[in-house]
C-alpha cells in the first residue's frame, strides 16, 4: 500500500526539480514516526564535495533519531560496482535508500526493484532521466540537487567579467555521459559562445580526476598557447590545471575557474592560485535529500476512510 501512495505522489511530482531554498522551506518540519534504517548511495567519499554531503546527511540522521548507513565505491567512475552495492542494500531490510548515480542510467535496474519491494527512493544530485526510468516502470520519490547549467553559466559570467577584451578558452569536462558534468559545460558553453568576443577553442574530459586534467590542460596549452582562460567541471580538476599552469609558467596568463567549492579550492582562491570556484552546498543536498526520504516513510501504509450509513 505504501507503494501505491507513494507513487500517487510522484505521478504528480515527475519531471520536477525540487529547489533548495523551497524544499528547505518546506520540510523544515518534517519529523521521523518510526525508527527507520535508511541506506545512502553516495559516487565517492574521496571527494570533499562527497564527504561534505555525507555530514550533512549524518547530522540530519541525528537530529532524527534514524539510522543510517552510507556507501560509496572505491573509484568514483566506477558503475558496475556501484549497481551492484545498490543490489546488495536491496537484501538488507532498508526502510528507504538515498542515491547519486555514477551514470544517469547505471541504477535504473535497482531502482526499479526498489519499487517492487516498496522501499522507497531519492535521487541525489545526478538525474535519472524519467523517460527511460518510466519505460521500465520505476519511479522516485524526489529529486534534489543544484541546478548545474547554472553553474556553468555563472563561471562563464566570471570569465567574461574578467576579459573584458575577451579571447580563446578551453573547457575540462567531468566524465563522459554524466549529466551533472555535461550540465555544467553546456552553462558554460552557451554563455561564452553567446558573446563574439570569445572563441572555445578546447574542450576534453579528465574524468574528475586530478592528474589526468594535468595532462589535458598540458596538451591544451600546448595546442593552443594564446589560451587566456579554463573551466574545470569540478575543482579537483581545476586545481589540476592550477598545477599544469605553475608548472609551465602560465598561471598568471590564465584564469582558472572551477566548481563546488571544496576548501582546498577555496583556500586556492584565497592564495591567488585558482581564480575563482562555483560553490554548491552539498551538505543541504544531503540534509534535504535525508529529510524527503523521512517525508516518503512518514506516509502512512493504509488509511481508514469512515463508511456513512444511509437512511
Amino acid at each position: 500500500m505504501r507503494k501505491i501512495i507513494i507513487l500517487m505522489l510522484v505521478l504528480f511530482m515527475v519531471g520536477t526539480t525540487v529547489g533548495m531554498a523551497m524544499a528547505e522551506s518546506s520540510l523544515q518540519d518534517v519529523k521521523a514516526n518510526g525508527d527507520y534504517k535508511i541506506g545512502v548511495i553516495l559516487k565517492t567519499l574521496a571527494n570533499p564535495f562527497w564527504v561534505s554531503m555525507e555530514q550533512g546527511i549524518l547530522d540530519e540522521a541525528e537530529k532524527q533519531g534514524v539510522e543510517v548507513d552510507i556507501y560509496a565505491v572505491s573509484q568514483e567512475g566506477d558503475a558496475n560496482e556501484q549497481l551492484r552495492l545498490f543490489e546488495n542494500l536491496l537484501n538488507k531490510d532498508y526502510d528507504g535508500i538515498a542515491f547519486a548515480p555514477i551514470t544517469p542510467v547505471n541504477l535504473i535496474p535497482s531502482i526499479v526493484k526498489a519499487n517492487d519491494q516498496g522501499i522507497p527512493v531519492v535521487n541525489l544530485d545526478e538525474r535519472v532521466p524519467q523517460e527511460p526510468l518510466r519505460n521500465r516502470g520505476g519511479f522516485v520519490y524526489s529529486f534534489v540537487t543544484t541546478n548545474n547549467v547554472k553553474v556553468g553559466g555563472q563561471a562563464a559570467e566570471f570569465v567574461i567579467e574578467q576579459l573584458p577584451d575577451g579571447g580563446k578558452v578551453a573547457v575540462i569536462e567531468g566524465m563522459a555521459g554524466n549529466a551533472s558534468g555535461e550540465d555544467r559545460k553546456m552553462g558554460f558553453t552557451n554563455i561564452i559562445r553567446s558573446n563574439s568576443k570569445f572563441e572555445i577553442v578546447a574542450s576534453q574530459p579528465a574524468d574528475w580526476d586530478r592528474i589526468k586534467a594535468i595532462d589535458v590542460t598540458r596538451n591544451i596549452m600546448t595546442r593552443n598557447p594564446d589560451v587566456k582562460a579554463i573551466y574545470a567541471c569540478n575543482d579537483t580538476m581545476a586545481l589540476g590545471a592550477v598545477k599544469a599552469l605553475e608548472n609551465m609558467g602560465k598561471l598568471d596568463e590564465v584564469i582558472v575557474v572551477g566548481t563546488d567549492g571544496i576548501p582546498e579550492a577555496v583556500k586556492s582562491v584565497d592564495e591567488g592560485r585558482l581564480s575563482s570556484t562555483i560553490k554548491q552546498d552539498p551538505y543541504n543536498i544531503g540534509v534535504t535529500g535525508l529529510r524527503l526520504l523521512i517525508q516518503a516513510l512518514n506516509i502512512p501504509a493504509e488509511v481508514e476512510v469512515p463508511s456513512i450509513v444511509v437512511k
